[in-house]
């Protein structure tokens, strides 16, 4: 057994949320080790679809420039019968988050940017070809048994992630169920290099005959999935004869093509029954699985990481205690569960193979498509839940509005500041907390000790104007930042509050409003709600070695 060695957090995977929770850590100064089996990451695509609320993470962790050039932004979803006529199709245009709702991507390559911002930070550490073993809590920490290429080793963390995918041996540490259900419908899937198509969207097939898909991946990447009828083997499925059979109909020379790889899978609707258990906790496909249907497993887990990373940090770093982290579960436990419902119901739509049946959904689809109201629902892509908190780092009773963005995401327009012409909100706001307020001040809404509280704790303060009014510079505060509304979409979005004053958390979360005769009041109970304390070190840690794999 060699020395044993400490880190403030052990992340188990080195998988897309590891890897988005190990910059995130970076960042903020957090000694930070990843313990992943593989020797280095997976090259094949797997998710193909990214979507704004992962666009954003991206970019609150400096990472959205390297990652934009694997994407197709905009990407549409058709879906159409068996005779390839259209059902039904989204295809949402706005960016009320600063991003579009739908990108396809590359996987593998947006994975390696991840990776390569790790670069950036000297307190993360990743061990490839290692295994996490066992995990036991003891008092203030977690020692961590691993085995690695030189043998056996044991880490002292303050806390670890498990992001070990549906197979995680952190949740079996954790003893927590995987509550849910294995479908016994199973798919291939096939991807092809030099897309034979060509075309940049997405099909879904909702073919009684046989349900596929078709999709459109950056960089000339074409993916086809197909269902497995029962009396079809896996090893009938994944013979390179049945791979021709299933997309000849879709491509003229199918024997033509250049199969990256081909799978044979099943989906899965699991949720473990806790995402924490002491100084343990899950994320990403480890703490959830949801069928492919709206391509949300990939982001579900960047959601747990964007929510998760900056509870990790406060209470690391000494802003906030221990029972911070409590509210990772309250908050992401529904809407995990939401996605994965959406994800099951599509399927159920698209799945049946029974004629009746689908003849009887494409008259009742084709009739829902030409209502109005019910087009514009779907085209604009509404029905995705979004995160919207009840319980947990928020704070609700301060809240005048009726409809009240209290644990919603606050939208990212572009803006103005005295410097910078055009730049995204969350460019000005910075990767830590906010306090936003409309045609007001800050210090004076808050008053002294509240502002010094936010102060000491590294929040930004910002005061929002109508464009007209950026110049101005009557009751300029060096430490607040005037930004100009450039689109007019702030006010727009004041319109429709009654409250005035706006604490952001990290992940621009709403994590309290009000009107600004209430703030102290508001911020007051924020601190005792979300743990908060004004002390600790922003941005410390210790400097740990990047072990990285070789080329």
């Amino acid at each position: 057994m060699t020395e044993e060695r400490t880190a403030d957090v052990v992340l188990v995977g080195a998988g897309p949320v590891g890897l988005t929770l190990a910059n995130t850590l970076g960042h903020h100064g957090v000694r930070v080790l990843v313990v992943e089996e593989r020797a280095t990451l997976i090259d094949y695509p797997r998710g193909v679809g990214l979507d704004d609320e992962s666009l954003r993470t991206f970019q609150s962790i400096g990472l959205t420039d390297p990652i934009l050039p694997h994407t197709t932004p905009n990407q549409i979803m058709r879906f159409v019968d068996g005779k390839r006529r259209l059902l039904a199709e989204i295809a949402p245009t706005d960016t009320q988050f600063g991003w579009p709702k739908r990108n396809g991507f590359v996987q593998p390559l947006v994975d390696a940017e991840l990776l390569a911002g790790l670069d950036r930070y000297r307190n993360v550490e990743i061990a490839w070809h290692s295994a996490m073993r066992t995990c036991t809590e003891s008092g203030d920490a977690v020692r961590v048994a691993i085995e690695g290429p030189q043998g056996p080793s044991m880490v002292s963390a303050r806390y670890v992630v498990g992001c070990d995918g549906g197979r995680s041996a952190t949740r079996h540490q954790m003893d927590v169920t995987f509550e849910g259900t294995t479908s016994s419908t199973r798919w291939l899937v096939v991807d092809i290099a030099s897309d034979p198509l060509g075309h940049p969207n997405i099909e879904v097939g909702a073919d009684p005959e046989r349900p596929n898909v078709s999709v459109s991946i950056a960089h000339g990447i074409r993916r086809f999935e197909f269902m497995i009828h029962d009396d079809e083997s896996d090893e009938l499925a994944e013979d390179p004869a049945f791979v021709a059979r299933m997309i000849a109909p879709f491509v003229p020379y199918p024997d033509r093509v250049e199969v990256i790889r081909r799978r044979v899978y099943t989906h899965h609707s699991r949720i473990a029954s806790s995402f924490r258990r002491g100084r343990l906790l899950l994320a990403g496909d480890a703490a959830h699985l949801m069928p492919v249907w709206q391509g949300q497993g990939y982001n579900s887990g960047i959601r747990d990481a964007a929510n998760l990373g900056w509870k990790l940090a406060a209470v690391v770093n000494g802003h906030a205690e221990d029972a911070l982290l409590d509210s990772y579960d309250q908050e992401r436990r529904k809407h995990a569960r939401a996605m994965i419902d959406l994800s099951t119901m599509v399927g159920k739509v698209i799945s049946p193979t029974n004629r009746k049946v689908t003849a009887f959904r494409d008259v009742a689809v084709r009739v829902a498509a030409a209502i109005p109201p019910v087009k514009r629902y779907v085209l604009g892509m509404r029905f995705k839940p979004m995160p919207r908190y009840d319980r947990g780092a928020v704070v609700h009773n301060r809240s005048r509005s009726p409809r009240s963005a209290v644990g919603t995401l606050f939208i990212q327009p572009r803006v103005d500041t005295r410097e910078r012409a055009d730049v995204l909100l969350d460019d000005v706001l910075g990767p830590w907390f906010a306090v936003l307020c409309w045609n007001n001040r800050p210090r004076e809404v808050l008053g002294d000790a509240a502002f010094a509280r936010w102060k000491s704790l590294g929040a930004v303060f910002v005061a929002a104007r109508p464009a007209s009014q950026l110049h101005w510079t009557g009751h300029d505060d060096p430490d607040v930042v005037i930004v100009g509304d450039r689109t007019g979409a702030l006010k727009r979005w004041f319109d429709g509050q009654l409250d005035s004053v706006l604490f952001l958390r990290p992940d621009r979360c709403v994590a309290g409003a009000c009107i600004a005769q209430l703030a102290p009041e508001l911020s007051a109970e924020l601190f005792d709600a979300l743990s908060l304390t004004a002390g600790g070190e922003h941005g410390a840690g210790t400097v740990l070695r990047i072990a990285q794999p070789s080329a």
